[in-house]
């Protein structure tokens, strides 16, 4: 195993799709169109409309980033181009104690639905969590090839349940659930849109595995752009069906789409709303493990992180280091988690400012990166105001980032202090010698 073996290409356009896919259509597909339709009433279906179409220049801008400069550094890499290595360093790091919170946090969701449907306790959601983090540990091992293969698998079920579910409730759609439009004014609709952001993260992700892209000029942009399209109708159609079906007041706005199942399907619908809930939940966790442990391979790489961080496996070409990283955190966080020391709402706040912060991080590089390029630099500029819109509501998150700062910089010092000391021993040494 070395730090400097490269990465494997082999993500063609099909798994570049479904990988796009399965980091943004997370958990929020199941949560979102019912708290949105509570808040706004029917008028959430503009909003959701308004972000369909402003979402597209986000994904766009990292599409063409990775087109253009394919690298496992990711929006790190970017912002390194741009800004030079402690930019590219703080964004690096600030995505990849992201994931740490967020995989698990996605895993205890999906499990969170499987466990509700079984009437199951807490100690098995925390089992079934585990189960998912570890078989999206076990994918990126063996090779992106084949775990956008199974990527691919769990995007088409978590699609055929979507639209069974849109099929499904349409006989059930009445007009008399669309009046009164706007009964919380205008300002709802803009509250809700605020809300629906976190349904269209997911983007910056899949740049960290561009390296491995066997084109990244056609899997980058064509893929995100397929991808967006696809995701963007699906988040509209399932919010129609939730509030053509008033499910979202019946329910309760976080269930909303798990009682459109159940009536299509009866009893039984109760566990293919938690199957899909594993499978969604599933899907963003491989996508985001393989960002993360691409990006501390990329970082170890540039020596802005622990060396063993970049290890690599003979076997599988695949950054086990950066993989091993990863697990030492998950079992951290399921530790806390299942030890009552930290609530799952806690956990979710953590990674808002950090998940926000390398999405403008990488808006800004789209920016001065792809001058010459006049729609590139649009969309960049679009999609940095529109993240930066949206900065201000993280509130004590803020802490967290902050604290991954300090830690960057006791890291380097330590190297420094590390890296003078060794020179001072061979200058002894050669004083001596000599």
């Amino acid at each position: 195993m070395g730090s400097h073996k490269s990465l494997k290409s082999t993500i063609g356009l099909p798994q570049a799709i479904a990988l796009y896919i399965g980091a943004v259509l997370g958990s929020g597909v199941l949560l979102v169109p019912g708290l949105a339709a509570q808040m706004a009433g029917p008028a959430s279906l503009l909003a959701w409309g308004i972000m369909t179409l402003l979402v597209l220049p986000l994904a766009l801008s990292m599409g063409l980033l990775s087109a253009k400069f394919p690298n496992a550094g990711g929006v790190s890499h970017f912002a390194t181009m741009a800004f030079g290595p402690r930019a590219g360093t703080l964004i690096g790091w600030f995505f990849l104690m992201s994931v740490p919170i967020g995989a698990p946090v996605a895993a205890l969701t999906g499990a969170g639905y499987m466990t509700a449907a079984m009437g199951w306790d807490n100690t098995a959601r925390i089992v079934i969590a585990a189960a998912m983090l570890v078989f999206g540990l076990l994918t990126n091992v063996v090779g992106m090839k084949i775990a956008a293969q199974v990527q691919i698998a769990v995007v088409f079920a978590i699609i055929a349940v979507l639209v069974l579910a849109i099929i499904g409730a349409a006989p059930n759609i009445e007009t008399r659930n669309f009046t009164p439009f706007m009964p919380h004014g205008w300002v709802s609709v803009g509250q809700s849109a605020a809300i629906l952001f976190w349904c269209f993260i997911g983007w910056e992700a899949v740049s960290h595995l561009s390296e491995e892209f066997v084109d990244p000029q056609r899997e980058a942009v064509k893929g995100v752009t397929i991808a967006a399209i696809i995701v963007g109708v699906l988040y509209f159609l399932t919010a129609l069906a939730t509030v053509g079906t008033h499910s979202y007041h019946a329910a309760g706005s976080d269930a909303s789409l798990v009682l459109v199942i159940e009536k299509i399907l009866g009893s039984g619908g109760a566990i293919v709303a938690g199957l899909t809930g594993v499978f969604i939940c599933t899907a963003t966790i491989i996508a985001y493990a393989s960002a993360a442990s691409r990006l501390a391979y990329a970082l170890a790489r540039e020596g802005e992180a622990p060396r063993w961080m970049g290890k690599v496996s003979k076997q599988f070409g695949t950054p086990i280091g950066g993989i091993g990283f990863l697990t030492f955190c998950f079992v951290v966080v399921l530790a806390l988690y299942g030890s009552g020391a930290v609530s799952l709402t806690t956990l979710i706040q953590f990674p808002n400012a950090t998940f926000i912060l390398t999405y403008l991080g990488g808006c800004a590089a789209g920016i001065r990166l792809l001058k010459g390029n006049a729609w590139g630099v649009g969309i960049s500029w679009l999609s940095f105001l529109l993240t930066a819109v949206i900065f201000p509501f993280v509130g004590w998150a803020i802490l967290y980032p902050l604290v991954i700062i300090g830690a960057v910089w006791i890291l380097k010092r330590a190297r420094k202090t590390t890296g003078e000391s060794r020179a001072e021993q061979e200058r002894e040494f050669r004083k001596i010698s000599g």
